[in-house]
């Protein structure tokens, strides 16, 4: 890699630009590239030449006054121009681009939010002991005007994510959640009501972002933001819990900015301020799922599971298909399927409780951040983000002790609600005469009209 400020000298039968040429005197007026148009090849090495050229006439110019003055000849963004001069300088050479663009999917587009809107959507008609069927809910979710208009193969696939699937029962079916889910969340529950009445505090910890644009009127999603985890309880945010650091990527999901080594430190270091024998609540991103010893899954190679098998005392003394391999992995499964984080509480006497996938109606720090979140939209003037996270921490102690107890009250009602819908659509379904009255369209056949 070529690490000096002089620009390593190109191998491309391209026309230089003549050092002596005054480009303030060419007559004809620069076409602009258009915006979000791909920058190609031979641009990028103009965007070179005239470079070396300007140097070579002013080399006394400043950095950001030169990177100016290209673009305004060229027509090319700014941005773009550095980001060009930059690879240049690194590789030596310029690459055409990439014109694949990677278009985000309508699971993308839904936040978090409006997903579990649409998932009470459905639940309305169990408590209505109604059953769920498509034309039922695709109405219901296009009459919400809080809730985008989506086609039926759309909201098919977010209803897919959602872990909901048709069930036949007879001659009908009916849209109900994925049978693994329905357990974990009646097991979660189960156990956190079990925790309650042992009388254990319950922590609840999560992430979200912040915008430097954050306003009461809009918010602007690129830009600078920061990213925060915290850690509370009934009592309130855990002192000293606070881990606020600056987005270094321009990407929608700020989980993309989290990582297992961060969360780790920042866990590692928040364990001693929690109550003995505590539970801490948390979701499934994949920095809070580490695991502590890799268990074989299907796209392992057959050596590396019979070596795995074998690091774990199983003997093989016969020669084993792969599935037959990953059989006996499933057995041993429950030992050795770890999470690094699980095993850090546990040496200190505390206990993770993970919830299942998208809900987070059932973690009160939610709520939490919406407070925090409006005291810096109400207040934010400056959209600097030193300021911001002033105002951030602010926010933090705005929320107080009895705010965070009326938030976890909040969240037991809805833990009861999730309880209740389980236990009315499980009869419903099998209940004969429901479904021998089911009416509306039952197909399961999602299709755009």
């Amino acid at each position: 890699m070529n690490t000096s400020n002089e620009l390593p000298s190109t191998n491309h039968p391209t026309t230089s630009v003549e050092p002596n040429v005054d480009f303030k005197k060419i007559s004809s007026p620069i076409k602009k590239n258009e915006k979000g148009r791909f920058v190609g090849k031979r641009q990028k090495l103009m965007i070179v030449n005239l470079y070396k050229a300007k140097k070579q006439q002013q080399p006394g110019m400043k950095y950001k006054e030169l990177m100016a003055s290209i673009s305004a000849d060229s027509g090319i963004g700014m941005r773009k121009v550095i980001q060009t001069i930059s690879e240049y300088k690194n590789t030596g050479e310029c690459k055409s681009p990439n014109k694949t663009k990677i278009r985000p999917t309508i699971i993308d587009k839904i936040d978090d939010f409006n997903k579990n809107a649409i998932r009470q959507k459905i639940h309305g008609f169990w408590f209505r002991n109604e059953i769920p069927t498509t034309k039922k809910i695709v109405q219901a979710i296009n009459d919400d005007p809080d809730l985008p208009n989506l086609p039926s193969t759309s909201l098919w696939r977010v209803l897919k994510e959602l872990n909901f699937e048709f069930t036949k029962r007879n001659r009908n079916s009916a849209l109900t959640e994925r049978a693994d889910l329905v357990v974990w969340r009646q097991k979660y529950i189960e156990d956190i009501r079990r925790y309650r009445d042992e009388g254990r505090t319950i922590y609840f910890l999560d992430e979200t972002w912040v915008n430097a644009g954050e306003c009461s009127s809009k918010v602007w999603i690129k830009g600078k933001r920061l990213i925060v985890v915290h850690i509370g309880s009934a009592d309130g945010f855990v002192e000293g819990g606070l881990l606020c650091f600056e987005s270094k990527k321009n990407t929608a999901d700020y989980h993309d900015e989290m990582n297992g080594d961060t969360f780790y430190e920042w866990f590692c270091g928040v364990l001693p301020r929690l109550k003995d024998n505590c539970v801490i609540v948390m979701d499934n991103a994949s920095y809070h799922s580490v695991k502590k010893d890799p268990v074989p899954t299907t796209t392992w190679k057959k050596e590396d599971i019979q070596n795995w098998l074998k690091s774990k005392g199983v003997v093989l003394d016969k020669p084993m298909i792969k599935f037959r391999l990953l059989d006996m992995v499933n057995e041993i499964r429950p030992r050795h399927d770890k999470y690094v984080i699980d095993e850090e509480a546990l040496k200190v006497n505390k206990l993770v409780l993970r919830l299942p996938p998208y809900h987070c109606e059932l973690n009160p720090i939610e709520l939490a951040w919406s407070v925090v979140k409006n005291h810096v939209k109400q207040n934010n003037t400056s959209f600097k983000l030193n300021d911001v996270r002033t105002l951030l921490n602010e926010g933090v102690q705005k929320v107080t002790s009895e705010m965070w107890a009326n938030f976890v009250s909040h969240t037991i009602k809805e833990e009861d609600k999730f309880y209740d819908i389980d236990i009315i659509s499980d009869r419903m379904m099998n209940d004969e005469d429901h479904i021998m009255t089911i009416t509306g369209d039952t197909s399961s056949d999602f299709s755009d009209e």
